[in-house]
C-alpha cells in the first residue's frame, strides 16, 4: 500500500457522463491487481476519500471511472490536468484468476465497468478466451472502450446490442468476474453462485479501521470490503440486506 501526491495527468470521456482520470502513481501502478482500488482525497475536498476502483494501469500511471453523482465525485471531475490528489492504494481483494478456468466472462453494469479493462487485460495474459458483456440503459451510456475475444453489449431499451441486462446477455463460462449495482450481483449470485463479484458498499478509511463498510454474510455477522473485499464469492453475500444501490462506492 501506498500514499502518493499524484498529479492528474489526462481525462477523456468513454460514455455519457462517464469520464476517465489518469493519474501519475508508478508505485501503484506496479502493483494493482485487477478489482483492486485506490481511495483518492484532494483539498478542499470532502472529509471522506472515495473509493474508485482502478480501470486501467500501465507504465507509471493509473486510470479511474467516475461520473457526477454527488458533491465529491462533481469536485473530482472540476480537476484540470496538473492538479494533484493524494492516493491511496492499492487496497482489498482483488480478482482471482488462478484455478485452471480456461473461459473467462466480464460482466459490468454502468460504473461496473471499472475493474473490468484490467481483468481483462490479465485474463488474456493467463491465456483465458475472454467474453466481456457490458450493459447500461442506453446505447449511449455504454462505455466505449471494451477488450476481449467476444464482446457483447446489452441495453435496457435495445439501442444496441442485446436488449436486456448483462445478466441475461451473457453466456456460461469456467469463470464468471462481474461488478455493477448490487441488484445487477444479486442476480449474478442466482445464475451463478460461484461467480467473483465486486460489490458496492460505502466506504470511509479504506484500510479496514473504520468499520464503516461492513458486507452481511449469508453463514452470519459482516467482513470489511476495503480488507476481506470487495472482491467476493457470489453464494457468500446476503443480499437482502445490502442496499441495492449507493451514491458512490467501489464498484461504481
Amino acid at each position: 500500500m501506498f500514499l502518493l501526491d499524484a498529479p492528474i495527468t489526462g481525462r477523456r470521456q468513454v460514455a455519457r457522463g462517464m469520464i476517465v482520470l489518469a493519474m501519475q502513481a508508478p508505485e501503484i501502478a506496479g502493483a494493482v491487481r485487477a478489482g483492486q482500488f485506490v481511495n483518492l482525497g484532494w483539498s478542499p475536498g470532502p472529509l471522506l476519500r472515495r473509493p474508485f476502483s482502478v480501470y486501467r494501469s500501465e507504465g507509471e500511471h493509473i486510470e479511474v471511472v467516475l461520473k457526477a453523482v454527488g458533491a465529491g465525485t462533481s469536485e473530482l471531475l472540476a480537476m484540470e490536468v496538473g492538479d494533484r490528489i493524494s492516493c491511496l492504494g492499492p487496497l482489498g481483494h482483488g480478482f482471482d484468476l488462478t484455478g485452471g478456468a480456461k473461459t473467462v466472462a466480464l460482466v459490468s453494469g454502468g460504473l461496473g465497468v471499472a475493474p473490468m479493462p484490467l481483468a481483462a487485460r490479465d485474463a488474456m495474459a493467463a491465456g483465458l478466451h475472454v467474453t466481456w458483456v457490458h450493459g447500461a440503459r442506453t446505447a449511449a451510456e455504454l462505455c466505449a472502450e471494451a477488450q476481449g475475444d467476444v464482446v457483447v453489449w446489452a441495453t435496457d431499451d435495445g439501442s444496441q446490442g442485446v436488449q436486456g441486462t448483462a445478466v441475461t446477455a451473457a453466456q456460461d463460462a469456467d469463470l464468471v468476474l462481474a461488478c455493477g449495482p448490487n441488484r445487477m450481483l444479486a442476480a449474478v449470485a442466482e445464475r451463478w453462485p460461484q461467480a467473483q463479484v465486486a460489490v458496492e458498499t460505502y466506504m470511509g478509511c479504506g484500510t479496514g479501521v473504520c468499520l464503516g463498510c461492513a458486507v452481511p454474510l449469508r453463514r452470519g455477522g459482516y467482513d470489511r470490503a476495503c480488507k476481506e473485499g470487495p472482491v467476493y464469492r457470489a453464494a457468500e453475500i446476503d443480499w437482502s440486506s445490502l442496499p441495492s444501490h449507493l451514491p458512490y462506492a467501489v464498484g461504481a
